[in-house]
């Protein structure tokens, strides 16, 4: 990718709007290989890096005791504390009972691997975000041997207790295509 770009010293010194005009002209990004530019078909609208701003409006602390289903509690959480946008803080506790999903591919589209088992794990992080209501988390925890985690799905179940923490993102806030595995 070739970018280039006008100075603001010819700006300052240019008589007129025709200088600005070149200048805006000069500094669109110019796609070219060897051969001339690409075709717009082979431009994507989807940016590399695509990035949203907001300040967190409130901290939310959800406590699930013994046996509750954790993405069932996160949502009931989300739905009594109308929650619509958020970032998944941190999360602690212990587990009885865990089901995740990991992608088990490297070409698109992608495809998930399901793993549950059950025994005594400690809940070592949440992470993730709330996307319009829709609670999107990862987890991992451990037991005295391995270490494992992946996307939270229904039947991981709290031992002792689990607190994740939420920071609630300002109104106007949207976090909708972050997730969006299509948006490429």
């Amino acid at each position: 990718m070739i970018r280039q770009n006008v100075s603001a010293e010819f700006l300052r010194k240019g008589p007129g709007i025709l200088p600005l005009i070149f200048a805006v002209a000069l500094s669109r990004p110019v796609l070219a290989d060897a051969k001339g530019p690409l075709p717009e078909a082979q431009a994507s609208p989807v940016p590399d890096t695509f990035t949203t701003s907001s300040q967190f409006k409130r901290i939310v602390v959800v406590r699930m005791k013994n046996q509750v289903d954790i993405l069932q509690g996160l949502r009931d959480a989300v739905v009594r504390e109308k929650i619509q946008n958020a970032v998944i803080l941190s999360g602690a506790g212990s587990l009885v009972s865990y089901h995740v999903h990991v992608v088990s591919n490297t070409t698109l589209p992608a495809t998930e691997a399901f793993t549950k088992g059950e025994g005594p794990y400690d809940l070592l992080t949440t992470t993730g975000y709330i996307i319009g209501g829709r609670v999107h988390c990862h987890i991992s925890f451990a037991d005295p041997q391995k270490a494992l985690g992946g996307h939270l799905e229904p039947g991981t179940r709290v031992f002792t207790f689990a607190i994740i923490t939420l920071g609630v993102l300002e109104d106007g806030a949207s976090l909708k295509r972050m997730d969006d595995q299509t948006w490429r």
